[in-house]
């Protein structure tokens, strides 16, 4: 049994960690913080979770922090470069959920993210925690930077065609479109229901800010400089990413079927549908799956990639569990096996 903590309880990462780790056989969570929610019960704040956390919100403090095992960061970007430091000198594990270590040009993450980096010395240490690639390396790290909602979309989507190099990596487009949730639980105009319910829209066309998150780890898939256009769009629900990629097919005959089943034999958390299918965000909602679908329309010379996550259990929180399964030798499974809800 590990002792768990989480900075930054009272948003929609947040009590999502609190909601997968509380069937955890392997931990306790000790620790849950929040500024503004100082002596609030954790059930007083989140109903659904009565009868699973005798808690209480307390203020981040490092020297309880560092009595665990390790910490989840479930915080706006920023907050986890301020205290990763002294929390790492304690020999406590780290989880960032947030932004702060996963660009490692840092001068591209502060052109991005609109501030000087708090803690550049760590960036290099820091391992990208998308376990279909690393697995090996967050195994031993004592930094682990979660992958990103749209970023693990697409690059599951995309990988098995780069690695192989069926595909022109200078060609590669991506919409992808999400639930409001993605937005966090801070109170924004455009995000009310009267803003969002009954309408479809794209944001962000000129840039989004997971676009080098992206970039980043497509070229480490295809072994140089991609080419890549993304463009973000809101969904009027709540939870889930559905993104639609396309890039353009370098070799004739290749089986894309085949290719994508392979690359995913063996990962527990990514579902290759059968062909000719076309996955519903539904179909995930609630769990940590990946489900993909290769298509070659017309068999002409475009792959078309469909990929539904769950933008708050893989593509955040469910996809933080299981980087602390891996990081503390547990069944990769272990408090990510719910099936997910429908309807």
């Amino acid at each position: 049994m590990i002792k768990v903590g989480i900075v930054g309880g009272t948003g929609y990462t947040g009590v999502e960690l609190l909601r997968l780790l509380a069937a955890h056989a392997e931990v306790e969570v000790a620790v849950i913080t929040s500024r503004a929610e100082q002596g609030v019960r954790v059930d007083e704040l989140y109903p659904s979770l009565r009868g699973h956390y005798d808690l209480a919100f307390s203020n981040p403090e490092v020297g309880e922090l560092a009595q665990c095992d390790v910490v989840f960061f479930a915080t706006p970007h920023g907050v986890a470069q301020g205290m990763m430091q002294e929390l790492l000198a304690f020999d406590t594990r780290v989880i960032d959920l947030s932004a702060d270590f996963r660009i490692k040009d840092i001068a591209l993450w502060e052109q991005w993210y609109g501030q000087p980096h708090g803690c550049p010395e760590l960036v290099a240490e820091a391992v990208y925690g998308l376990p279909e690639v690393n697995r090996a390396e967050i195994r031993e790290a004592r930094l682990v930077a979660c992958a990103g909602c749209y970023p693990t979309s697409v690059q599951l989507g995309l990988l098995p065609l780069l690695e192989k190099g069926l595909v022109d990596p200078s060609r590669l487009i991506a919409n992808a479109a999400s639930g409001v949730s993605g937005a966090g639980r801070s109170a924004k105009i455009d995000n009310l229901f009267a803003e969002t319910a009954d309408s479809f829209k794209a944001y962000a066309a000129t840039g989004h800010r997971h676009l080098p998150e992206i970039k980043q780890g497509l070229a480490a898939a295809a072994g140089g400089e991609v080419g890549l256009t993304f463009v973000p769009h809101l969904l009027p629900m709540i939870r889930g990413i559905h993104a639609t990629l396309y890039s353009e097919l370098l070799v004739d005959g290749v089986d894309l079927q085949a290719v994508f089943e392979e690359r995913y034999r063996n990962e527990p958390f990514v579902d290759v549908l059968p062909a000719g299918s076309h996955p519903q965000t539904r179909s995930v909602k609630g769990s940590n799956i990946c489900r993909l679908a290769v298509h070659q329309p017309q068999g002409g010379n475009t792959a078309v990639v469909l990929s539904v996550i769950d933008n708050l259990c893989k593509g955040a929180s469910g996809q933080a569990v299981q980087c602390l399964n891996i990081m503390f030798g547990f069944d990769e499974r272990e408090g990510l096996n719910s099936i997910a809800v429908a309807p």
